[in-house]
């Protein structure tokens, strides 16, 4: 579809440029020829412009027409830059651009025509040099292309996140097919589904004695077509080694298929047969880091011995290279390991200092849709948050509150699920923080402000458009009108997040800066092929020492004696419920800040794995 609109927008353009230059010539110049024989060059029309010429009509049309196969060409487009004239002898000079398919530079050169008067009519004095003043008889033009091998996504130490599979290749060597290259081109796109065109002018555009790549298969794919290849002559299969298979993360990672008639159409040249196109996770967002561009050469050919004569012109192609992530193998497997137990639940880990992401471990859950990107009820995890603005408004942790079965506030009604009916207890702040009492914080919404709580929420990166090139969630908060509203975010009713977004929660109360998540350090600039992302990061935003102090306190607190203390080392987090099934904890050891998701499941039981098998306490 993109070689058909580019054609087709050449073509509209030269012809308003010749409709101009027309007038100012007079009946008698050679401009008509001129024109008339590079409007049916671009256009295709080589009746138009082989009558334009001296040569034999047959001849002409054949060249031209070979052309287009032996560049395998999406378009020509031409510009008369200059006509000369002296007598019955004239020469156009011309400027031509040939689109040798999407993502390569234009092949641009400039060429002559030479001219006579024949029988008091302008012709072109027809040579292969017409096309491109270095092709001569007994030569003709063709594509030399040297793809590189896909480059791997590897983690923050370097090493590989996937492993090398086998790929099948299906290609000829075009000298040994003689006369039979059209046929062997419909075999093998009856098989595949491969437009018969596009194989067959990369067979003709294609040095002679070189192999052609033309169809990739997977290992499954080639099994059910094996039998089917074998049977075509001329037909030869290659084994290509390429990183194509995820390790853990794999959602993130992302997998990678060979190129199908499907994604080829998507994609346009220069991908060709034996590259390989992301599917999906970073794979698919670097598509154009990991498989860099075709170097690309024109050049002729001796038609006899298929030698090369000329390199007209080169491009070596951008430079593939791998995509550095911030995942840890070590925290990897500790998050994997950790909700290896449960049936639904998610995992997300990152550096406290840097707001790296280190591991998303998932079970019954999608690694980027529900890790990075879910929309999750807060519940009383967001009790982290509130706190920072009531501390601000001066609400001592010491302060003692009630915990009733269930309280109303400015309309709305809060129940504390697990306390008998009719108890009422009462602890402090930072004790009804620690258990989740969410009738005990609903009571507090009077004295915190709208703003406030709004303004922590931002300070914690929700609603922060981070920049990140994978699809992410950084949570949403409603306007809060009313009393029951905010009761309904301090025991995050009203409020969604993402296991993400939590995780960069505890790591803001653990360093004590809200930072942006990164996953990628490198390449620097985010691939145009990812999500849209922010031109900029959202700035760090740091807390107020005396909070954090009081919230970290809070958070000891709320670790401690719970399942998320399992291992060694101090514990900081809470756990918290959202609704009847889903529970959350949301914390921290030494330098890995979590959140944890579990439906059906003790989330600090979770976290504590976790930490235990981490194993690296402070």
């Amino acid at each position: 579809m993109r070689r058909a609109r580019r054609t087709l927008a050449a073509t509209v353009t030269l012809a308003v440029a010749s409709s101009m230059l027309t007038g100012c010539f007079e009946e008698a110049s050679p401009h008509d020829a001129v024109r008339d024989f590079l409007v049916g060059w671009q256009t295709e029309d080589y009746d138009l412009a082989a009558g334009r010429t001296d040569g034999d009509l047959a001849t002409v049309r054949k060249a031209l027409s070979d052309a287009k196969l032996e560049l395998d060409a999406a378009s020509f487009r031409f510009k008369i830059t200059k006509i000369d004239m002296t007598g019955e002898e004239s020469k156009a000079d011309f400027h031509a651009e040939v689109d040798l398919g999407e993502n390569n530079p234009l092949w641009k050169y400039d060429g002559v025509l030479p001219l006579h008067l024949v029988d008091g009519s302008w012709k072109v004095r027809w040579s292969p040099s017409v096309l491109h003043p270095q092709l001569k008889e007994g030569q003709r033009f063709a594509v030399d292309t040297e793809p590189t091998a896909r480059q791997p996504v590897v983690d923050r130490a370097g090493d590989p996140l996937q492993s090398d599979t086998v790929l099948y290749v299906a290609g000829v060597y075009p000298a040994k097919l003689g006369d039979n290259a059209e046929e062997v081109v419909a075999q093998l796109s009856k098989e595949t589904g491969y437009a018969q065109d596009r194989l067959l002018s990369r067979v003709r555009s294609s040095p002679p004695d070189k192999f052609v790549p033309l169809v990739t298969f997977g290992r499954s794919r080639y099994q059910a077509i094996q039998t089917k290849l074998e049977a075509i002559a001329g037909i030869k299969i290659e084994q290509q080694e390429q990183p194509v298979n995820p390790d853990a993360p794999r959602q993130i990672v992302g997998t990678v298929s060979a190129l199908t008639p499907e994604t080829e159409q998507k994609l346009g040249g220069p991908q060709r047969a034996g590259d390989s196109v992301g599917k999906s996770g970073l794979q698919q967002a670097y598509q154009d880091y990991l498989t860099g561009s075709t170097q690309t050469k024109v050049i002729t050919l001796d038609l006899k011995t298929g030698r090369q004569v000329a390199q007209l012109e080169e491009w070596p192609g951008r430079q593939n290279v791998s995509v550095k992530t911030t995942i840890d193998r070590a925290t990897q497997a500790a998050a994997e390991q950790a909700v290896a137990d449960t049936e639904t639940s998610a995992l997300v880990a990152v550096h406290r200092d840097t707001g790296e992401i280190l591991a998303v471990g998932t079970k019954g859950l999608h690694q980027e849709r529900d890790a990075l990107a879910g929309k999750f009820p807060a519940g009383t995890a967001f009790s982290i948050v509130a706190a920072d603005a009531l501390l601000k408004e001066g609400v001592s942790p010491k302060q003692r509150l009630a915990c009733p079965q269930e309280r109303t506030v400015g309309g709305a009604k809060f129940v504390h699920v697990g306390q008998p009916t009719g108890v009422t207890t009462s602890a402090t702040f930072q004790e009804n923080f620690a258990k989740g009492c969410v009738t005990a914080l609903a009571s507090l919404a009077r004295r915190v402000t709208a703003d406030r709580l709004t303004a922590s929420a931002k300070a914690f990166g929700m609603e922060q458009p981070w920049r990140l090139p994978l699809k992410s969630f950084s949570g949403t908060l409603p306007s809060l009108s009313s009393d029951a509203d905010k009761a309904k975010a301090i025991a995050g009713q009203n409020v969604e997040v993402s296991p993400l977004s939590m995780a960069l929660v505890a790591a803001t109360v653990a360093s004590g800066t809200w930072r942006p998540p990164v996953l990628v350090t490198e390449p620097k600039s985010p691939d145009p092929a990812a999500e849209p992302v922010p031109a900029i990061q959202p700035p760090p935003v740091a807390m107020d020492p005396k909070v954090r102090a009081a919230l970290t306190a809070m958070m000891r607190v709320g670790a401690a004696g719970t399942p998320a203390q399992g291992g060694k080392g101090k514990v900081y987090g809470v756990t918290a419920s959202a609704g009847s099934e889903q529970s959350w904890f949301v914390g921290w050891q030494g330098d890995v800040a979590i959140a944890v998701l579990a439906k059906n499941y003790d989330a600090g039981a979770v976290a504590g794995s976790f930490f235990a098998g981490l194993g690296n306490p402070s």
